[in-house]
């Protein structure tokens, strides 16, 4: 009979993450850049009513705010939504900025062997700034919401990054900011890291699937040996 050899480690989990809200501060963004499309097809909501559906993708999301204000649109604006949000979003894009210990914490899983990948609800042409500015390495799998056939939160985006990573769902571990990304972790059957760094409180990403929630990825970066990454202890970077 085969026996455990107790000094024998097991592989570190791969890490799949959200982009916007996780890896880099653009949630605000995106709800301002969602209120100013709204408010071009006739729609004014408040902007903390946009802000909870940050996360989804943008045609389910125009879909979900048209639906909840029962405001009729045609078909030509309710198509234009996601256009608007996109040209909108587009010249907020220039001041988003990486999140505390992003940039740290990806170099940190890349110097030790960790797999990691970025799925994201944005559409590749949207996130390749964004993905420009966090210094993304050539050769990172990058899955976004053209590439797949539905978004957060069904689980595609993370079963797609896990299939670019060669490594089972079940193995790999998802970290986002959002209920959404949460959820659609849970449908994949992964497990799932909670930050706080896009609005949800703690109790909310906990109710969602999360197993672990922590400030932000400055945070994550010191608590790695919490969720099986153990080789060294990093130093939280300053905060810029």
């Amino acid at each position: 009979m085969a026996t455990h050899d107790p000094t024998t480690a097991a592989p570190p989990p791969a890490f799949i993450f959200d982009l916007d809200g996780t890896l880099v501060d653009s949630v605000y963004q995106h709800v301002l850049a969602w209120h100013e499309a709204l408010s071009q097809v006739g729609i004014n909501l408040a902007v903390w009513t946009i802000h909870r559906k940050i996360g989804m993708s943008g045609g389910l999301m125009a879909n979900a705010i048209i639906r909840e204000t029962g405001v009729v649109l045609s078909a030509e604006e309710a198509g234009s939504l996601v256009r608007l949000h996109a040209e909108a979003y587009a010249r907020f894009s220039s001041k988003i900025e990486p999140l505390p210990g992003a940039r740290e914490l990806l170099a940190y899983l890349t110097d030790m062997g960790v797999p990691w990948a970025i799925a994201t609800s944005a559409r590749f042409a949207g996130a390749q700034p964004t993905l420009e500015a966090l210094g993304v390495p050539s050769g990172v799998p990058i899955v976004t919401r053209d590439m797949v056939a539905h978004a957060k939160p069904d689980p595609d985006l993370f079963l797609a990054a896990a299939e670019r990573l060669n490594v089972p769902i079940a193995s790999a571990v998802v970290v986002g900011d959002s209920v959404w990304d949460l959820l659609a972790a849970r449908r994949a059957r992964a497990l799932s890291i909670g930050l706080l760094t896009g609005g949800y409180g703690q109790d909310e990403l906990e109710r969602s699937g999360a197993y672990r929630v922590y400030n932000d990825p400055a945070d994550l970066l010191v608590h790695l040996d919490e969720v099986g990454v153990r080789s060294i202890t990093p130093t939280r970077p300053a905060n810029p």
